[in-house]
């Protein structure tokens, strides 16, 4: 195992929840070394911004990222999350709540996001991130049952 993926092993440990919340504690402090440790040392990971392109391996998301950072952190929270998991994987669905600045002040607008987490010798990691445009207002959870895909 590498130094690399020693520090990162270390650096977040724990759970897919621990990751997770993890991800998001560094999103918001704009944290970009916190934020990396929370991803796969791998090649095949992959992240995906609300309209952007698919970014894949590390040093592309670390470099969207720290760009994103340029303009301050990103204050998403995350509201709903639905998980399915195994003893190997977890997926989590997340309504990601995020305040945005316009020109009447602070408002909230909500992201989709897929976070995808395996669990390999050095413990849990993020090895997906997928965000797509949600609304300017919290869905109802009676709406996410009646909602159909394609």
């Amino acid at each position: 195992m590498s130094t690399k993926t020693k520090l990162r092993a270390a650096a977040v440990g724990g759970t897919a929840d621990d990751v997770e919340t993890a991800f998001y504690e560094a999103l918001q402090r704009g944290d970009i070394e916190a934020l990396m440790a929370c991803w796969a040392d791998d090649d095949e990971v992959f992240c995906v911004h609300p309209g952007g392109p698919r970014l894949v391996g590390t040093g592309a998301i670390r470099a969207a990222f720290e760009q994103m950072f340029a303009n301050g952190a990103i204050h998403a929270r995350p509201a709903r999350v639905r998980k399915v998991e195994s003893l190997a994987s977890a997926v989590h669905n997340v309504l990601e709540r995020v305040e945005v600045l316009t020109p009447q002040g602070p408002h909230h607008a909500f992201v989709l996001a897929t976070n995808v987490y395996h669990k390999t010798a050095q413990g849990w990691h993020l090895v997906a991130h997928h965000a797509s445009p949600g609304s300017a207002h919290e869905p109802d959870d009676d709406n996410d049952a009646r909602q159909t895909l394609h």
